[in-house]
């Protein structure tokens, strides 16, 4: 009973919960990001460089059951060959920085707010100045080096 009771103050702690929602979030982030890539930003990419399909772009290593030339990913793959997907590699790299700048943004924003929100530390004082002659002088002397009055 102790290790569960253990697990449980461990899993109802804050932190826990905060980077449980977060992993939530940056799955349901990446989802929408990867649509982003797919459906969004390589179909313009492909059709400027000729009509090109990134998610099939690939090269043939081994031949499958059935010899190619394959159209897709998918049709060689079908087939049993051995492929290196380039396409599915590019886009996932593109995705990689989306999310990579979508969160170097979102820290950079929270970094800013904690800062605006902290006070800034004051720092007592470390000198003073001697009242007869205004030298600055540390402020534990009882006596000023320059002129050296006696100091209140």
């Amino acid at each position: 009973m102790g290790i569960l009771k253990d697990f449980k103050a461990f899993a109802l702690k804050g932190n826990v919960i905060d980077m449980a929602v977060g992993i939530i979030i940056g799955a349901a982030f990446s989802t929408v990001v990867k649509s982003l890539v797919d459906d969004v930003i390589m179909p313009p990419i492909g059709a400027l460089l000729g009509g090109v399909d990134f998610s099939d772009l690939f090269i043939t290593i081994k031949q499958g059951a059935t010899a190619g030339p394959y159209l897709s990913v998918a049709a060689a793959k079908e087939a049993g060959a051995v492929t290196l997907n380039l396409g599915l590699f590019i886009n996932n790299i593109i995705s990689f920085l989306i999310v990579a700048m979508a969160v170097f943004a979102l820290v950079r924003v929270i970094s800013k707010a904690q800062h605006a929100f902290e006070k800034p530390v004051e720092q007592a004082p470390t000198d003073k100045d001697c009242p007869y002659c205004f030298t600055k002088i540390d402020i534990r002397a009882t006596r000023c080096p320059n002129c050296t009055a006696e100091l209140p």
